[in-house]
């Protein structure tokens, strides 16, 4: 029989109603990751473009390459964060009643 789990009568740490602008290790290597792709996608859309001899083609694949362009630059915006000033504004779980006495 599995046990079962109690849950505390009284929160410990108040909700956060709003996500704080903080970039955790995890994020971060998404972000790379993302920002790896958009980069190439927008190399490759570039290569090509310059290389298609119909304007059709070639327009097509500007195009794409100018969305990939904009994809990365909109993931850079991300990472402008300060996240010093962002982990300050955070709320601190209060101290345990044993601490002041």
């Amino acid at each position: 029989m599995p046990a079962t789990m109690t849950l505390p009568a009284q929160q410990t740490q108040p909700p956060i109603p709003v996500p704080p602008r903080v970039i955790t290790t995890k994020d971060l290597l998404y972000l790379k990751d993302a920002l790896s792709w958009e980069l190439s996608a927008f190399k490759k859309f570039h290569f090509f473009a310059q290389q298609a001899t119909n304007p059709q083609i070639k327009q097509a694949l500007d195009k794409a390459g100018q969305m990939h362009q904009r994809h990365y630059e909109k993931l850079l915006t991300h990472l402008q964060v300060d996240n010093n000033a962002a982990m300050a504004n955070l709320p601190r779980p209060q101290q345990s009643q044993q601490a002041s006495q």
